[in-house]
């Protein structure tokens, strides 16, 4: 395997200095299913609102002088932008984005606050890719893919790290899952650290593309799902990724829309935390009663909290 708890470690040595460590919160409110506690690592609460500025900073961070002088480029819908701009922004180089016309507002300024350079292109993977291609051929940038990257996948691993230094007694980790940066991640530190716990993605049904590769066997690719868990909207997990998950996580769990804006107003209601459909599906899972329920002592990883009201409401 190409990810370890070695590079994870590295990574969170490297990127200490420029992120949040996150508070795990527990809530009696939420402690009445089926007796099982619940322990919510807010990413949300990351400077530039999600987990993905961790993978970001342990990918710039670790580009020698020669190559960050010719800045970095990426293709995403929002949150992976905004967390490149950022790094990019605090290494001092440039940051070329390009983001799907359909991209939530909050997204598109987060990624202008923090410097990037956008490209708007056509909402699927063949035009984001295409027009990513084109701007590193001109610039020589380096890609920093949202997810099949396995220095992305190292930093987005320092979360399992912190949740189970504060709470080692987890039984279980929540994740949600698009490409799978952060599955993987998760994953390989969980496992690492903790053995005997299991680790499920979590992903919206009209985005079950990793459910359907594991049914499979291999990488399933999909039409552009509709589902409003934008940060999830990815049409195939990556290429390092898959085999990584294929071998470290229990299973993939996937929940209803309803149930997706259902656990957006409970969070806000009882933790006061406004977190994104992409972050609100792994407590979907639990109000869905997806989890097994041999599991009592549960990490639910709220990923971001960049809201566009207009459409996630």
């Amino acid at each position: 395997m190409s990810l370890t708890l070695a590079d994870i470690t590295a990574a969170h040595a490297r990127i200490r200095q420029y992120i949040v460590r996150t508070p795990l919160l527990t809530n009696q409110g939420f402690d009445i299913h089926r007796g099982r506690q619940l322990f919510f690592k807010c990413e949300n609460l990351q400077e530039a609102g999600a987990f993905k500025t961790r993978g970001a900073c342990n990918a710039v961070f670790s580009l020698s002088d020669e190559d960050a002088a010719r800045g970095v480029a990426t293709h995403s819908s929002g949150n992976h932008a905004a967390a490149l701009a950022r790094a990019a922004q605090l290494r001092g180089i440039p940051a070329h984005i390009v983001m799907p016309i359909n991209a939530p507002k909050s997204k598109v300024h987060n990624v202008g606050n923090f410097g990037g350079w956008i490209t708007f292109c056509e909402a699927n993977l063949e035009a984001r890719e295409a027009a990513c291609a084109k701007i590193i051929a001109e610039k020589g940038a380096t890609l920093v893919h949202p997810f099949d990257d396995y220095l992305v996948m190292a930093g987005a691993g320092t979360v399992a790290v912190e949740m189970l230094d504060d709470e080692p007694d987890l039984d279980a980790i929540l994740c949600p899952v698009g490409g799978g940066g952060l599955l993987c991640g998760t994953a390989v530190a969980a496992k690492a650290l903790k053995p005997g716990l299991k680790v499920y993605g979590v992903e919206p049904a009209l985005a079950d593309d990793v459910a359907q590769s594991l049914r499979a066997g291999k990488r399933i690719s999909i039409p552009s799902p509709k589902t409003i868990a934008d940060g999830l909207r990815t049409n195939c997990t990556g290429e390092k990724n898959f085999p990584i998950i294929q071998e470290l996580v229990a299973g993939i769990l996937t929940v209803s829309e309803d149930s997706i804006r259902t656990a957006m107003r409970r969070l806000k209601d009882i933790l006061h935390l406004e977190v994104e459909p992409s972050a609100a599906v792994v407590y979907a899972a639990i109000l869905e009663e997806k989890l097994p329920s041999a599991h009592r002592r549960i990490g639910l990883i709220l990923t971001g909290g960049n809201v566009d009201h207009g459409t996630n409401s």
